[in-house]
């Protein structure tokens, strides 16, 4: 989306400079600083997704990126720029360009965390976390550069571009970049807290995968096996388990276990709790029993008698 807004954007600048000023279509140059509205916020959110390694888009920040499209296009549909050309140029224009201006600054805040780093002599940053922080310097100088253009050289915004994008295609040519350029960031970068819309959308495809694939039967089960099914990093998911359900990955584990475990003491009476507990996903007829005590306060078998 970032790159989609860009490209307008300069296209917009291109058409301009290189078209007569009767001959140009108004509706394109109302296309093209509209686009100006939606590159900060699109950038705000590929830095901030990247940052904490966001997999699921939460809903908030789809209605946010919605409302400021909706706004910019409504607003556009109202007052058009073929016939509100004053409007255009001047409030509308102004506006616009300190909206992308307090995303940019805000988008500096998301990396405060990797500036520290790439000012920290005694710390190295991984290839991803130089990616972000020339994306981020690129915007900057991009938008730095069609201010200066607003005020006084129109071509400076997109001769600028120019330079970042070959500048950020050479960091992309080489081979060890390709490779890591897309990693995730190191978690301890990333936000200490999931956002609860994406936290309820995780939990709930957690929850159906659990269901539908009851990986809490294996007893060899890892972390990382289900946040690979979940299409997220083990810290995340462990972070998940922690700060919004207050319980680490083994207790859940458990948890799921012994739920199984009921559910075959009633259904299944001609089973011993030995063959149920390995069933249920314990690797031992021990680990079962302590366990099912510790989760229901009482023993397989008063279980099984209190279902007669």
């Amino acid at each position: 989306m970032l790159v989609l807004m860009l490209t307008v954007r300069i296209g917009k600048s291109l058409y301009t400079i290189f078209t007569l000023k009767e001959d140009r279509n108004l509706l394109i140059l109302q296309i093209g600083l509209s686009a100006c509205f939606l590159i900060g916020v699109s950038l705000y959110y590929y830095l901030k997704s990247s940052v904490e390694n966001t997999k699921i888009i939460p809903k908030l920040w789809k209605v946010h990126f919605i409302t400021l499209f909706l706004f910019v296009v409504i607003g556009g549909l109202l007052k058009p720029y073929t016939t509100n050309n004053d409007f255009w140029t001047t409030f509308f224009v102004q506006f616009i360009y300190t909206v992308w201006g307090m995303y940019v600054l805000a988008s500096g805040y998301v990396l405060k965390g990797i500036l520290k780093k790439i000012f920290n002599k005694d710390e190295k940053c991984t290839t991803a976390e130089l990616w972000l922080f020339n994306v981020f310097i690129a915007n900057l100088l991009i938008y730095i550069a069609y201010i200066i253009g607003y005020f006084y050289l129109y071509y400076v915004g997109t001769l600028t571009f120019s330079f970042v994008f070959y500048g950020l295609l050479f960091f992309l040519l080489f081979k060890n970049n390709r490779d890591n350029v897309f990693k995730d960031i190191p978690e301890k970068y990333a936000s200490k807290k999931i956002e609860n819309e994406e936290a309820l959308l995780i939990i709930e495809k957690l929850e159906k995968v659990m269901l539908q694939k009851e990986l809490y039967k294996n007893p060899n089960i890892k972390l990382s096996s289900i946040a690979k099914e979940l299409h997220i990093s083990s810290h995340r998911l462990s972070q998940l388990l922690n700060d919004n359900l207050g319980k680490s990955f083994a207790q859940y584990i458990s948890e799921s276990r012994i739920e199984e475990a009921k559910k075959l003491i009633t259904k299944k009476s001609d089973y011993t709790f030995e063959a149920i507990g390995y069933e249920a996903g314990f690797s031992s007829r021990s680990a079962f029993y302590a366990t099912f005590k510790k989760l229901t306060g009482i023993t397989p078998a008063a279980f099984r008698d209190s279902q007669t």
